[in-house]
């Protein structure tokens, strides 16, 4: 524990949703549901007017739409959301070069490190200053902890939302702690709550009262013992700035069980591109590839495959995944598929020219080895026909719900919603006044999917920031409306 709250948490509010609502004037002040949209979409993040009627995050869609039949329900933006995280880390890097990023909306910041704040006053000043800042650079809004653990200014920042700062002034932390319920504590989720509430222990003050050996009985050594700490408010975890990722991977679920072999084996390939972008994109390479096969009766399989060395080479990823394919019975039908890359190394072996060589020449004798005779005596490739899709699925694809498009004569707009062979846009922008709403055929030459334009067109200046902030016990800034506990 640290003598001073200069450990800050920042947890952007209903990050995905207040995402949507910022970039759609027609939706800011109204319930907003991003996530899956289909028979087994679940959702990703609902807005604070949303929450109020029931809906929350992990829920399954469905349920959601009972629960918010008028709520608009998108598909989730992640180009969007990713360039509006940079912004919001490249602010977080500026106060401290130990940043732990957590998720896309989510980080821890060690403000000692950067040398922005060393007291509870300098503490507050530079947590106010990064919430204007992040307002003023995205449009949108987020709470802030401040702490002297990393354990205790997340809870301060959960308790502070939305938009607002706590401080949790040093030595008041059983205080703080003493009435709030188990839940509040890192790894205490349902079961584990359940578990400690037959044994009489709801609050936080239970667990200190109760002592470590009775939590050991209660839960075990390992969790007992961190369970105990933490009911004491105490928690020594350092902020790390570099959480090296053991993986890559990315994964759909279907909202109809594939039973086409051809099919499969083509989102196979699909996801392994995909997979290899976001490799690119994190300026690494992987030894071995891993297949998920999630079956119809929710049985799941995995299968991998070990490259002579690290590659970021699609044709390789997308081969080895087809490999592996073929070992997975999938007759039944399959609901989710999922291809990802350990053993990750930040370079990439020249032999790898020979593993693509090697994986085309294995497709090759593939085929070979599967070719028909043709009507006139001699061979040709006879691939399987894949499953065609519905005109409405295919339209879904193209116009997901949400989704930025333009117009060569109505400009910039997103899309509402799109069935029966018609696309129905409402055409605004982050900036101007909520817009009117079109209807177009799917295949409408004039219209085409476009790129999320910037939720602040005209962002102050920040460049300078936070020079002006003060760094010592003598400089001392303004509260800004912020809490302190108690």
């Amino acid at each position: 524990m640290r003598p001073a709250p200069t450990i800050l948490h920042l947890d952007m509010d209903a990050f995905y949703a207040s995402a949507e609502q910022a970039a759609k004037p027609s939706l800011r002040g109204k319930a907003v549901v991003v996530g899956g949209l289909g028979p087994r979409g679940v959702v990703a993040t609902a807005s604070y007017e949303a929450r109020r009627l029931g809906v929350h995050s992990a829920m399954p869609t469905a349920q959601a739409r009972r629960l918010a039949p008028n709520a608009a329900y998108l598909v989730p933006r992640f180009s969007l959301y990713r360039t509006v995280s940079d912004q919001v880390m490249e602010l977080l890097g500026r106060l401290s070069p130990l940043v732990e990023p957590l998720s896309l909306d989510e980080a821890f910041v060690d403000l000692e490190a950067g040398g922005t704040a060393d007291d509870s006053a300098s503490a507050r000043a530079t947590g106010e200053g990064l919430r204007t800042a992040i307002r003023a650079v995205t449009g949108l809004s987020g709470s802030v902890g401040l702490a002297g653990s990393k354990m205790l200014a997340k809870i301060a920042s959960e308790e502070a939302k939305p938009d607002g700062l706590l401080l949790i002034e040093p030595r008041t932390e059983r205080e703080l702690l003493a009435p709030m319920s188990v839940r509040i504590l890192p790894g205490v989720g349902p079961a584990t709550g359940d578990h400690l509430r037959r044994a009489g222990m709801t609050t936080v003050h239970d667990l200190a009262e109760a002592g470590e050996a009775e939590l050991v009985r209660l839960v075990g050594k390992a969790h007992g013992h961190g369970l105990y700490r933490m009911a004491l408010g105490l928690d020594d975890r350092p902020v790390v700035a570099e959480r090296d990722a053991k993986s890559v991977s990315v994964e759909d679920t279907f909202d109809v069980d594939l039973h086409d072999r051809v099919r499969v084996r083509a989102e196979v390939e699909r996801l392994a591109v995909r997979c290899v972008e976001r490799l690119r994109a994190a300026d690494r390479s992987g030894r071995t590839v891993v297949l998920k096969v999630r079956r119809y009766d929710f049985s799941t399989l995995t299968r991998s495959e070990t490259l002579r060395g690290p590659t970021d080479d699609p044709t390789v990823v997308r081969e080895a995944a087809g490999r592996l394919l073929e070992s997975v019975d999938t007759t039944g039908g399959v609901r989710l598929l999922g291809v990802g890359v350990t053993g990750l190394a930040d370079y990439t072996q020249e032999d790898l020219f020979a593993q693509a060589a090697d994986a085309r020449e294995l497709a090759q004798r593939a085929q070979e080895e599967h070719r028909a005779p043709s009507p006139g005596g001699g061979e040709e490739n006879v691939p399987a026909e894949p499953e065609p899709d519905s005109a409405e699925l295919l339209a879904a694809r193209r116009w997901p719900a949400g989704h930025d498009v333009h117009h060569e004569k109505h400009g910039h707009g997103w899309v509402q919603g799109s069935g029966v062979g018609r696309v129905t846009v409402r055409f605004e922008e982050p900036w101007s006044a909520p817009g009117r709403v079109l209807t177009f055929r799917v295949d409408d030459p004039l219209l085409r999917p476009a790129d999320p334009l910037p939720l602040v067109r005209d962002a102050a200046d920040y460049s300078s920031w936070p020079a002006s902030l003060p760094k010592s016990r003598s400089g001392a800034g303004p509260s800004g409306g912020g809490e302190s506990r108690p």
